[in-house]
């Protein structure tokens, strides 16, 4: 199935989003399954725009009648992940359900929907944890009657977290290596000379080697755009931008704050500092 993709894909939908038995070692490794090509059937349904504000890549995929969808998340746990889920699946079944069949008599059977996040930010976090929609519910507590349920599963892949998924996962193993080598790098070098030095020290050991081989060029890119984000990130926190996106969105004006975001990007893609940014985006 060809993507159409708005804006580039991280180095982790890359890896993993377009390859069916790189999917299927993935499920294998997070649901501690066995399924084969012999006996799993896997169609992919990731949407061609991403999950919000075009920053966060996704991979869906229904396989033998499970609709999973998985997120890669490299920043702090959004504790309203479990609505911007439940506002992905509804789009999700839309596109891959008969939008007539819904208004005849006869029930229809949809794909059971599983949703995980994989996260490998900085901030520490235990090997796995549940987010439910209904803590988000106001005036929910105990004895309430929730009638809509969500359940989002985050498990850690930082290098040493759930060391049983990089045991059934050798592409994951080398991946999880990958990040780790940029990020101690990033600890004595600027980020694109620890990018460079990761990529080139991982294609010499033979992690990630045919991989980093075939797309060197654009996963450093990739992910310069990837860590530049991060600093963006900070910026709109540091400086209170976020609270003027939100309130740009509540008078209409997405399509401009995200202009902006993309100014911050470009400035950091073109080697500024984040001192640089912060002075040049201050937020007033």
């Amino acid at each position: 199935m060809k993507l159409n993709r708005k804006y580039k894909d991280s180095v982790f939908t890359k890896l993993f989003g377009y390859d069916e038995k790189k999917i299927l070692e993935l499920y294998n490794a997070i649901f501690d399954a066995d399924l084969s090509a012999d006996n799993a059937k896997i169609e992919i349904t990731t949407l061609e725009d991403v999950l919000f504000m075009d920053w966060i890549n996704d991979i869906s995929f229904v396989i033998n009648g499970k609709l999973v969808v998985l997120i890669e998340h490299q920043s702090t746990i959004n504790d309203n992940m479990p609505l911007r889920m439940l506002v992905y699946i509804a789009r999700i079944y839309e596109k891959i359900c008969d939008a007539e069949s819904m208004y005849r008599t006869k029930k229809m059977e949809i794909p059971a929907p599983e949703f995980v996040v994989l996260y490998n930010g900085k901030d520490k976090i235990a090997d796995s944890m549940e987010m439910k929609l209904s803590d988000m519910f106001a005036g929910s507590g105990a004895g309430s009657l929730i009638n809509l349920e969500l359940k989002v599963r985050v498990y850690n892949i930082n290098k040493g977290s759930n060391p049983e998924f990089t045991r059934r996962s050798a592409t994951l193993d080398e991946y999880e290596t990958f990040v780790a080598e940029i990020r101690k790098n990033e600890k004595t070098m600027l980020l694109k000379e620890a990018i460079l030095k990761a990529i080139k020290d991982c294609e010499d050991r033979g992690v990630l080697k045919e991989f980093l081989r075939k797309h060197s060029s654009e996963v450093r890119n990739m992910l310069f755009r990837e860590f530049s984000l991060k600093d963006a990130q900070k910026i709109w926190k540091e400086e209170g931008i976020q609270q003027g996106i939100q309130q740009g969105m509540q008078q209409g004006m997405q399509q401009g704050m995200q202009q902006g975001m993309q100014e911050i990007l470009s400035f950091l893609d073109n080697g500024h500092s984040l001192e640089e940014a912060k002075k040049k985006f201050a937020f007033n």
